[in-house]
């Protein structure tokens, strides 16, 4: 169980509402001068307190400045989930770059053409020669110069509000991924305005860094440690099993876990009967259900809602009360609910076009001015000069009770497991490779939860191939679960391609009964969730299309129908479906699963 070596204190503060906040690297400098020997990191390869962060962040910053990289500059993070990460970000932003995270799990064509279009100035990896252009530096994160003590410039540096303090890539709808630059004021508006919402404790808290760092909701996570709070780094290995997770926050008596909500729904039975952190939702709507069980059970939850061009989050709300909604603006967001002429939409049920608008918006999209023009707009709600204000996509309404409540797109962009999708970038994947003469990628949701990218094609490609080399060039979350090939597209009557003529994937359409033996009941998951019409003895889960999610679900499925203690490291260690079947066989003679106590929240203690 963790720890902290002295009394709990305060974190150090924000600055008021009135003022601009406080910068992130100041208040990290005031909460290593206040508690030097607290926990300030944990990882799977250690831990590091307040002190020995700031002397390791101190050393990398100086060996990047030493390597010529300055005040405007950016800097590729290539690494994994270990203490290094959050060592290498805040080196960065020492060195008065802003930091690009290039996720190792990303296939090497994809973080090669990030550093590129970014323009690196440096790259931080533990690899000798990660997929970046030739020529830009390559650091290892423990790489220390000999100037480190007498580099004050390095030590002092404040950035300018306006200051970039990352660039991160999402899905493109030209096909391309677009790097949205987000300024160092903005970042600091975003803790201060969470902490002025109560979602922040005022006390120090103990954070599970969940999301991928090319995810924006990891910046919302690991930026608490510049407040003091202990910062538990979750491994791969271990974001991907809840039982594994769940120990994890017991171990270090986690307070604080962001999450999307198909997670928690894998990790809810792992929780049950324990101490539940208070719960941060965001990355995808909240189901009415999931609302619902979290506020009738008393647990401790908001709603986060913003996209990436806002600095990750813009609304909250606690999660209480009948049904899902968004909630109010943070401290200094702006909220507009306009219709397509940009007139304010005020009646209740009346569905209009969410604008944001105040301190938190990004710069916009890295050497893409057209761009950032076309969805950074004049606002026209404000005499402030060069106000701007950011066209979100989202739809949204009032409710008779005048809750602010989520609609839908009025584009083709999607949220998938967290990951924000542009269904046009997989399109123009799938056409631009050999055999295809046309394609579509659809949005299909077999089971309740379970949501999937289809894709169609045209042309005289297999879909196995296509699969294959998709998976070769495009981040896991952006590769169909099927590819099906069809005579022609349907269309509308203006020559478009109509999705919602488009056919069920045939697995879906016609799903394999339920078998009575254990064999059987195990092929038929797999079907159900990898969305396949058959599965082989040697089929091996990933192989099939299978990503983290999806085998949880197997997992959890399996639980339920089966009534047996069985963990994902049983379907990630097995070989094929041979092996797992085994597996599931031998859980299965063990005897069932145990009865599980009922959810409880975790009360914040003082530390």
């Amino acid at each position: 169980m963790t720890t902290f070596a002295e009394p709990a204190t305060t974190v150090p503060a924000a600055a008021p509402a009135s003022a601009a906040p406080a910068d992130l690297l100041a208040r990290l400098r005031a909460a290593v001068a206040a508690h030097p020997a607290r926990p300030a990191v944990h990882a799977a390869d250690g831990s590091l307190d307040f002190a020995a962060l700031d002397r390791r962040t101190a050393a990398l910053a100086a060996a990047l400045r030493a390597r010529g990289v300055r005040r405007g500059d950016r800097v590729g993070v290539h690494l994994a989930r270990t203490l290094d990460l959050p060592v290498a970000l805040l080196a960065v932003w020492r060195a008065g770059a802003a930091y690009v995270p290039l996720d190792p799990a990303y296939p090497a064509e994809r973080i090669s053409f990030m550093a590129a279009d970014a323009g690196l100035a440096a790259v931080v990896s533990a690899e000798a020669a990660p997929p970046v252009p030739a020529g830009v530096p390559v650091l290892r994160p423990d790489a220390a110069s000999e100037a480190a003590e007498a580099d004050a410039d390095a030590d002092a540096f404040v950035p300018d509000p306006l200051d970039s303090a990352y660039v991160i890539y999402t899905s493109g709808s030209t096909g391309r991924p677009k790097g949205v630059e987000v300024p160092h004021g903005a970042v600091a508006d975003l803790a201060a305005g969470l902490e002025q919402a109560g979602a922040y404790r005022p006390e120090p808290s103990v954070v599970a860094w969940n999301a991928s760092v090319s995810f924006d909701a990891s910046v919302q996570q690991w930026i608490r440690i510049c407040r003091g709070d202990t910062l538990v780094v979750v491994d791969d290995a271990r974001r991907a099993d809840p039982a594994r997770l769940a120990a994890l926050l017991a171990e270090h008596a986690v307070t604080d876990l962001d999450l999307t909500p198909s997670h928690w729904q894998l990790l809810r039975e792992q929780l049950t009967g324990a101490a539940v952190p208070r719960l941060f939702m965001g990355g995808e709507p909240v189901p009415g259900r999931t609302w619902r069980e979290l506020a009738d059970g008393g647990l401790d939850a908001f709603n986060l809602y913003g996209p990436t061009e806002c600095t990750v989050d813009a609304i909250t709300a606690r999660i209480t009360g009948p049904g899902p909604h968004l909630g109010e603006p943070l401290a200094g967001v702006r909220v507009h609910l306009l219709d397509e002429r940009l007139r304010p939409v005020t009646g209740a049920g009346e569905v209009g076009e969410l604008y944001l608008a105040g301190p938190g918006l990004a710069h916009g999209y890295a050497g893409q001015s057209g761009l950032t023009a076309g969805r950074f707009v004049a606002d026209p709600f404000t005499t402030a000069p060069g106000a701007r204000m950011y066209r979100t996509g989202d739809q949204a309404r009032r409710s008779a009770e005048g809750l602010l409540e989520y609609v839908g797109r009025v584009d083709r962009q999607v949220k998938l497991r967290g990951f924000r999708i542009e269904l046009g970038e997989v399109e123009h994947a799938l056409a631009a490779l050999d055999g295809v003469t046309a394609a579509a990628v659809t949005v299909h949701e077999p089971a309740p939860g379970d949501t999937r990218l289809t894709a169609y094609v045209t042309g005289t490609a297999a879909p196995a191939e296509l699969l294959a080399e998709l998976r070769r060039t495009l981040p896991a979350h952006l590769v169909p679960a099927t590819v099906t090939v069809l005579e022609a597209m349907p269309l509308t009557p203006n020559g478009k391609v109509d999705h919602r003529a488009l056919p069920v994937p045939a697995a879906e359409a016609a799903p394999e009964a339920v078998g009575g033996g254990v064999a059987e009941q195990v092929a038929e998951v797999w079907r159900t969730v990898l969305g396949v019409p058959e599965v082989l003895p040697e089929d091996d889960f990933l192989s099939l299309g299978g990503h983290s999610l999806a085998a949880l679900r197997v997992v959890h499925l399996l639980r339920r129908k089966l009534n047996v203690e069985l963990q994902l490291r049983h379907l990630l260690d097995a070989a094929d479906l041979a092996a797992f079947t085994e597996a599931v066989q031998r859980a299965a003679a063990a005897g069932p699963a145990a009865a599980r106590p009922a959810l409880t929240a975790r009360r914040p203690a003082v530390r």
